[in-house]
């Protein structure tokens, strides 16, 4: 994809419900699994912020499992922009849609996460997840489309 849909403020731009389509390799392995559900982000309090909660049916192995998590977007320190953090509030990541994508790490004990982060357009956005390390190898695409 060679255009990205700019975004003015990401928060105003995420909130309310997505349909999630996540595909999840093993590069090791070769195991491959799939998650399907929805996103939604809802008002964080009065923090201005957005509480994100995914629901849905993770399937690995040719076994499926509900699958959930739970992650705070609050107001990022450059207006439009978020800082992303767990449920228990450790940091995770920043996020800046201002040109329409973002690239983001997370160093989680000695694997790495790199996250890119792209807007096709008002509906439909998209992340991808590589972990490296001595622990992980793994990609992680994970494509939204609003509903409703």
């Amino acid at each position: 994809m060679d255009e990205f849909w700019p975004v003015a403020d990401v928060l105003g731009h995420l909130a309310g419900s997505w349909q999630v389509e996540r595909s999840v390799r093993d590069r090791a392995s070769g195991d491959a699994g799939a998650f399907t559900g929805v996103t939604v982000f809802r008002p964080l309090g009065d923090s201005g912020g957005l509480l994100h909660h995914e629901t849905g049916t993770f399937v690995w192995r040719g076994v499926p499992r509900p699958a959930e998590r739970t992650l705070r977007f609050r107001p990022g320190p450059a207006p439009g922009t978020a800082d992303v953090r767990f449920a228990d509030d450790r940091p995770f990541h920043d996020l800046d849609l201002t040109t329409g994508r973002h690239i983001a790490d997370h160093p989680c004990s000695a694997d790495l996460y790199r996250g890119e982060f792209t807007v096709r357009d008002a509906d439909h956005w998209r992340t991808v997840w590589r972990v490296a390390g001595p622990a992980k190898d793994l990609l992680l695409t994970t494509d939204y489309v609003r509903l409703g």
